[in-house]
């Protein structure tokens, strides 16, 4: 059997932002809205939809496995926005990266508080 995740909404109280904003901090391109969704295609084919909702949002975590030098890049751009990021998804470890299994990861959060994570490793897949 293959399973494969293909997209998930992402509750926003400005869709277009929203998706700019991680399409600008990952490099990638706001696809054309598709019914009430304003889609971000990540490279691996799954696509995040963005939708508008009212009232408070739950903020849910989104993690991006990405390259040693994609991490780079990117973590620049966090940086250059001057956002707040953290080593840790309790946002305890302020101004730091975490080294978990070898690699290298940041927290930070996207304009509605979701909590975005960009990682080198999988968990559990190194030392």
């Amino acid at each position: 059997m293959t399973v494969e995740l293909n997209h998930t909404i992402v509750s926003a109280h400005d869709k277009q932002a929203s998706a700019q904003f991680l399409a600008d901090i990952l490099g990638l391109e706001v696809s054309p809205p598709y019914g009430p969704f304003i889609p971000v295609e990540i490279p691996n084919g799954v696509t995040l939809d963005f939708m508008d909702t009212a009232g408070a949002i739950t903020p849910q975590h989104y993690a991006f496995l990405v390259s040693e030098a994609d991490f780079d890049t990117i973590f620049a751009r966090v940086q250059e926005r001057g956002l707040t990021y953290w080593a840790d998804p309790w946002h305890r470890q302020e101004g730091e990266i975490n080294h978990n299994d070898g690699g290298r990861g940041a927290y930070f959060d996207d304009p509605d508080g979701h909590n975005l994570e960009i990682l080198t490793r999988p968990y559990g897949s190194g030392s």
